[in-house]
């Protein structure tokens, strides 16, 4: 594991609040892998995920690498597909110290990682576990999630703008050290591999390795906070 972080956390105190309406559990599950590949989650019959899918709260969403489908993650850890996008399992069942707040498509499509804000990663199917940052104090929760260009790692970006990288992801800088004027929102990596990009929700733009620079909504008065960022 490879952290580039500053400081401590001061979040020690926090782990009895509460995300919604779901309960944060008090256990320490967010820095385990899990792999499952089980075409139902666990005690949920094929009807009653196709119920769930359209009273789903999902709090975030990937593609799969041809387009034909995606797949939906809710805070509680549930996942659910759509279109061509399989099924390989979820932390539905799993007592999770935080909420999810992101989800990744390993390379072929045929599994994915969610992180927690805590920094727990969660691997199904072909996604390979290679760390997190559950068992670790932070000076801000994740929020979110990019994997390396070989699917053989992924980096983590906090609401601070420390950036975590595991496996083959390469850390190239972080804005862990700098005075955010907004938290950052989310993280993506370029197509090459070698670098990322954060994105805060004033609609600032931050730059890494051989990400480059295209512009910034941070000037531009929009009127709603930027909640995330994707690469093209």
């Amino acid at each position: 594991m490879k952290v580039r972080k500053r400081g401590l956390a001061k979040r020690a105190g926090k782990r009895g609040a509460r995300f919604g309406t779901a309960a944060v559990a008090a256990t320490a599950a967010g820095a385990i892998g899990l792999q499952v590949g089980s075409s139902v989650a666990q005690g949920a019959t094929a009807a009653a995920m196709q119920n769930a899918k359209s009273h789903a709260n999902a709090t975030a969403s990937c593609a799969g690498p041809d387009g034909a489908g995606y797949w939906q993650v809710s805070a509680n850890g549930g996942v659910f597909t759509n279109g061509a996008a399989g099924f390989y399992g979820s932390a539905g069942a799993t007592p999770l110290n935080k909420p999810i707040v992101g989800m990744v498509p390993s390379v072929d499509g045929r599994g994915y990682w969610l992180v927690a804000s805590d920094g727990g990663v969660f691997s199904f199917g072909d996604a390979t576990f290679y760390g997190s940052t559950g068992a670790l104090r932070l000076n801000a929760p994740v929020v979110g999630i990019a994997p390396a260009r070989n699917g053989n790692g992924y980096e983590l970006v906090a609401s601070d703008g420390g950036v975590f990288t595991f496996g083959a992801s390469t850390f190239y800088g972080s804005a862990g050290g700098l005075h955010l004027n907004k938290p950052v929102v989310g993280v993506a990596g370029t197509f090459f591999g070698n670098g990322y990009t954060l994105a805060s929700s004033d609609g600032g733009i931050f730059n890494y390795g051989d990400s480059s620079f295209c512009g910034a909504s941070g000037t531009v008065s929009h009127g709603s906070p930027i909640v995330g960022l994707a690469f093209f």
